[in-house]
């Protein structure tokens, strides 16, 4: 498993490196032990913790109540703990198609 998701007790814990004001939110890699995300949101008000949490919401297929920053409030290197993901988080996360809840193509 990736050194940036730890899993256990029904719930993942993903290190992220958060790169606000790119033209499109998208997964873009590693960055050091994190996973690096770019978002599309300015860091401006919590709007960027916001988007964030609706990108990881929507790629996990889990309501956004179920996703809690631990770490990084004001950071580009955040820790969230994510509850309910019922399939691979790895391959929901990087957008394999074959990864839906139940097992089957979205």
């Amino acid at each position: 498993m990736a050194a940036w998701l730890r899993s256990g007790d029904g719930r993942i814990t993903l290190t992220l490196h958060i790169q606000p004001g790119a033209k499109r939110s998208d997964i873009a890699g590693e960055h050091g032990d994190a996973l690096r995300i770019r978002l599309a949101a300015p860091p401006v008000d919590g709007k960027a913790n916001a988007a964030l949490v609706d990108f990881l919401a929507a790629r996990l297929g889990v309501p956004k109540a179920a996703i809690t920053l631990l770490h990084g409030q004001t950071s580009r290197r955040k820790v969230l703990e994510v509850r309910g993901v019922l399939s691979d988080p790895l391959r929901r996360l990087l957008g394999d198609p074959g990864a839906g809840s139940d097992g089957s193509a979205t």
